[in-house]
């Protein structure tokens, strides 16, 4: 029964993304440039998820478990450090440059964008050196204690 929850939560999510235009490479470029021809649509759809989210994380807070029998697992982090500064950048600067980000380019690639599958490539490469990279940190800081 989740993966049956998690197959159509993905599903409507991705075809948010298609009709909100989060898929198409273009309009988030012009939604990101502010000094251009600004295309201020994107901030509606963002204020909507922003608020559809913030409900479901009310009420999260108050579970235990999910409405499927499965545990909540509620982000605990509050701290900005280094790493969450560094690694937001990265994501701005690779949104600016690609006009996707990871969910709408995987949806961009289900729907045959030609420029998705450099970015999801891309994408994957970057994840792969960054366990590659956590998994030597890890390895160094478990010798040396």
């Amino acid at each position: 029964m989740i993966a049956l929850a998690s197959l159509l939560a993905g599903l409507v999510f991705g075809l948010g993304l298609i009709v909100s235009g989060m898929a198409n490479p273009a309009k988030v470029l012009g939604f990101l440039d502010l000094a251009g021809a600004w295309d201020p649509s994107l901030a509606f759809v963002m204020a909507g998820a922003i608020a559809v989210a913030m409900v479901g994380f009310l009420a999260a807070r108050r579970r235990t478990l999910s409405i499927l029998g499965a545990q909540m697992r509620v982000p605990s982090a509050r701290r900005i450090d280094r790493r969450l500064v560094l690694g937001s950048l990265l994501f701005g600067v690779g949104w600016g440059v690609a006009g996707f980000c990871p969910g709408p380019g995987l949806v961009a690639l289900g729907i045959g964008e030609p420029k998705a599958l450099v970015f999801v490539a891309a994408m994957l490469a970057g994840m792969g050196i960054f366990e590659l990279l956590e998994r030597r940190v890890r390895q160094t800081g478990s010798h040396s204690t």
